[in-house]
């Protein structure tokens, strides 16, 4: 297969949300020689993106977009030992992920953690529904360069506010970059909240994170 086949095949795995055999069509591109980070990038994720946009479109429900989300999780443990057989022995940066409090989705936020190993930064992911509290004991704990934090839901998303504060209130918020990111958050969002970015797309805001620890 060429290299277009290979791409198209990953990323068919997840619009079609093919459990039984993303780990056979992964296999084959490794096999073949395809670049894991190019399987992952220009694969899997544009896979990923298409689901998420039928799920807001209301194509898709939320039972459709976990199981795409599983798929992809199939398809990196089958690439993943061929990231780290490139990878370099120390890690560029440290970062620490989160869904914020009373926030259940998680698929953009595991795609930023996945690509972010992929850039090289050691990455804490904390999960959903995470307080505010919690991430800056992990902050004190991680010491890391970035905090990203995520939201579907314009419910939860002022949450992402208050984990800027108690970072301001722990005297913490100079010592880290906040990246902001999920459907309902804007830019100007965002620069209401003192974040330091807000991500158009995974893959963007994980060049605005290496942008930042390269300088």
């Amino acid at each position: 297969m060429t290299r277009e086949e290979h791409l198209k095949a990953l990323r068919d795995t997840i619009t079609t949300m093919n459990l039984d055999g993303v780990k056979a069509v992964a296999q084959a591109a490794m096999d073949d020689g395809l670049d894991p980070r190019e399987a992952i990038t220009e694969g899997m994720v544009p896979g990923m993106v298409e689901v998420g946009q039928k799920f807001e479109e209301g194509e898709y429900f939320l039972s459709e977009l976990v199981v795409a989300g599983e798929v992809m999780k199939d398809g990196m443990e089958v690439m993943e030992p061929y990231l780290t057989a490139g990878a370099e022995e120390e890690k560029k940066a440290r970062a620490i992920m989160a869904t914020v409090e009373g926030d259940y989705h998680d698929i953009g936020k595991n795609i930023v953690v996945t690509l972010l190993g992929v850039q090289g930064f050691d990455v804490a992911d904390m999960g959903m529904d995470v307080s505010a509290d919690r991430i800056v004991e992990k902050v004190k704990e991680y010491h890391p360069d970035v905090v990203g934090l995520s939201a579907l839901l314009s419910t939860t998303m002022s949450h992402m506010g208050d984990v800027i504060e108690a970072l301001k209130n722990a005297g913490l918020r100079d010592s880290v970059k906040v990246i902001v990111g999920g459907t309902p958050v804007t830019p100007a969002y965002a620069d209401s909240i003192g974040a330091d970015h807000c991500a158009a797309n995974a893959i963007e805001g994980v060049h605005k994170c290496a942008e930042w620890v390269k300088n």
